[in-house]
């Protein structure tokens, strides 16, 4: 029975019932109203007044919580759905919701399907143009300047060496720029090297970063494995930029029916500062293979990223 008519047919009875008994029963009103016929009616309409309120609270706490669900809904974050509660057209409000969420979740994780693709696409395409163009041209650089660095005078020569220096090292950088960008090592040698060279690319002078890879990893498939690079990635280089941290752990492990991949630093924390583009991105890729994002506090301090890969078949090679 729908709000409408249990509300309607509460009054109707109520005010029947108040009716009859004026109609039937010896009760009168004078004028002026004497102290007792005066109580006899404000009970009544106590009666009737609360009879409503409690009828309105069972039947609306549904909607109460419906309202509390969509100030709080986060499609990044996919929590559980409201329990369709309530009768006729409250339930129904409250399942064509869920139906309307799971559709927006869908909608959601397709489009970020199709952007993350065309980014990693592009990313491809930089890391191509590094490595042929500039990379090619630093490299007839160097060649050029050994030349000239031979031929030139003393006391130049210790310039053009620096030259070279500078030169190599800017070398050295697009080529490791590229390698974030487009990580072959991640295809050619799969997810457990990718990421002990990912530990080693950030160790350095000041971030020392250890690795912990269980050696029984489930079979996962290349999106799967792209998303978990990426997600330890960009976890490392918040670490390293904005953190400022000393010390980082990655592990991977297997747990029943999933993978974990868990990213802690010793660094600030993230405090109250709002997410940024970095990890709204973690978020999207890990609604892609259906997986749980966790970022907070790590125990003592610095910031641990969490993200659980329940091992299903849409997340493992067909």
């Amino acid at each position: 029975m729908s709000l409408f008519w249990r509300v309607f047919l509460l009054n109707a009875v109520v005010l029947v019932a108040a009716t009859t008994a004026l109609l039937l029963g010896p009760v009168t009103v004078s004028t002026p109203a004497l102290l007792t016929e005066a109580i006899v009616l404000a009970t009544g309409l106590a009666v009737l007044l609360i009879a409503n309120a409690l009828v309105l609270r069972v039947g609306l706490a549904p909607l109460a919580r419906l309202a509390r669900t969509m100030t709080t809904i986060d499609l990044l974050r996919p929590g559980p759905r409201p329990a369709a509660g309530g009768h006729g057209e409250i339930a129904e409000l409250i399942a064509a919701f869920n139906s309307m969420l799971d559709r927006l979740e869908a909608e959601r994780a397709a489009s970020s399907g199709r952007a993350l693709s065309a980014q990693e696409a592009e990313r491809r395409r930089i890391a191509q143009e590094l490595h042929d163009e500039i990379g090619q041209t630093l490299t007839a650089v160097l060649l050029e300047l050994k030349g000239v660095a031979d031929r030139a005078p003393e006391p130049l020569r210790a310039d053009l060496h620096e030259v070279q220096e500078t030169t190599r090292n800017s070398l050295d950088e697009i080529r490791r720029i590229a390698r974030r960008l487009r990580p072959g090592v991640l295809a050619e040698l799969g997810l457990t090297k990718a990421l002990r060279a990912l530990a080693g690319e950030f160790t350095g002078p000041s971030l020392k970063v250890r690795h912990h890879i269980d050696p029984d990893l489930p079979p996962l498939n290349d999106e799967t494995e792209l998303v978990l690079y990426r997600v330890a990635q960009e976890s490392l280089t918040n670490a390293a930029r904005h953190a400022h941290a000393r010390n980082a752990d990655v592990r991977l492990r297997h747990l029943p029916r999933a993978v974990e991949l868990r990213v802690r630093d010793d660094g600030h924390g993230i405090r109250q500062a709002p997410e940024g583009a970095g990890i709204r991105g973690m978020r999207e890729r890990a609604l892609l293979v259906n997986a749980n994002l966790e970022l907070g506090p790590a125990p003592g301090s610095g910031t641990e990223v969490r993200l659980t890969v329940p091992v299903t078949e849409r997340n493992t090679p067909a």
